[in-house]
């Protein structure tokens, strides 16, 4: 059994969009990580050709657009990103953190800018 936690073994980095992410689980078939932003930060517009996410708000707000669709989002709130769909979170004015299932799972060079 694998059990990884969020402080001992979560090292947060930078992703290329600028979130700063824990990843707690990496598999051949999917992660999971946590994504923070600090208060009116926001991720670059971006896409993943071949991973398909999902983001499930903790705390916070955010406003999320994918391909042009822009919804305001809090905590308890999940969203889907499809393969290809361009996308950025932009957090309110406390910050938002997130968790972000990848499949498969993420990887620097699957994230495109436009």
């Amino acid at each position: 059994m694998e059990v990884r936690n969020r402080d001992r073994d979560a090292t947060p980095f930078t992703t290329k969009d600028g979130s700063i992410i824990r990843e707690y689980l990496h598999t051949s078939h999917q992660s999971l990580a946590e994504a923070t932003l600090a208060p009116e930060q926001a991720t670059q517009r971006h896409y993943h050709a071949r991973s398909e996410e999902i983001y499930l708000l903790l705390d916070g707000t955010g406003h999320m657009e994918i391909d042009g669709d822009e919804r305001l989002i809090g905590p308890g709130d999940a969203v889907l990103i499809p393969p290809g769909a361009r996308h950025r979170i932009a957090a309110g004015p406390d910050g938002v953190r997130f968790l972000c299932c990848c499949a498969p799972p993420y990887a620097d060079e699957d994230t495109y800018f436009d």
